[in-house]
């Protein structure tokens, strides 16, 4: 393009008076200067488009970071839920067996008693299989009794209603006899056992 200027300028100079050359040198120009225009469009639109692209990629990652962390709350509560689940059933058979346990006790109790060869109450067939029955279903269900007596004295396990004098010296610091059993549901303590302590 700067050629052909150069070209009709010097035509130009050779013939100054010639109005057609003035008319052609402006149309040359006119050319020149829709040419850089035209040069300068696609740079503009390029740039244009690569600030664009670069706002598209800015506002993905932004929503690809929510989405993760959307993600990542949904999952920590799907999580929640299951455990609180998890303990809401446990609360609620823990209540259930704690109510049962005097029952239990009571049970113990009369075995004892009728195993006693002082004891004229015989403890009846029909009676030691209920026993034996609801004993197995609550053992099933995750109950478990404590063995304490002639074990050592652990606080967290049990409860020391009273110390007597040991009646030998490695009876000392163990659990001479138990008052009141305790349980086990599910390897949760939901009742501490009641012992004597040797001393």
């Amino acid at each position: 393009m700067f050629k052909k200027i150069k070209d009709i300028m010097n035509k130009k100079h050779q013939d100054p008076e010639n109005p057609e050359m003035d008319e052609t040198l402006e149309d040359a120009l006119e050319d020149n200067v829709a040419a850089e225009s035209e040069d300068e469009k696609p740079k503009g639109k390029k740039k244009k488009a690569a600030l664009e692209l670069e706002e598209k990629n800015q506002e993905l990652g932004e929503l690809k970071d929510k989405y993760l962390r959307l993600q990542a709350e949904f999952d920590n509560f799907r999580k929640r839920t299951m455990k609180e689940k998890l303990e809401f059933m446990v609360t609620a058979a823990q209540d259930t067996m704690t109510v049962l346990l005097p029952v239990l006790d009571d049970f113990d109790r009369a075995k004892q008693n009728a195993e006693d060869e002082t004891s004229t109450e015989p403890f009846s067939e029909g009676v030691m299989l209920v026993y034996n029955k609801l004993h197995k279903n609550l053992e099933q269900k995750g109950l478990k009794a404590m063995e304490s007596t002639g074990e050592d004295f652990d606080p967290e396990l049990h409860e020391a209603i009273t110390e007597i004098p040991a009646p030998s010296e490695d009876m000392k610091g163990k659990v001479i006899d138990t008052v009141e059993k305790g349980y086990f549901l599910k390897d949760k303590i939901i009742r501490h056992a009641k012992v004597v302590v040797g001393k």
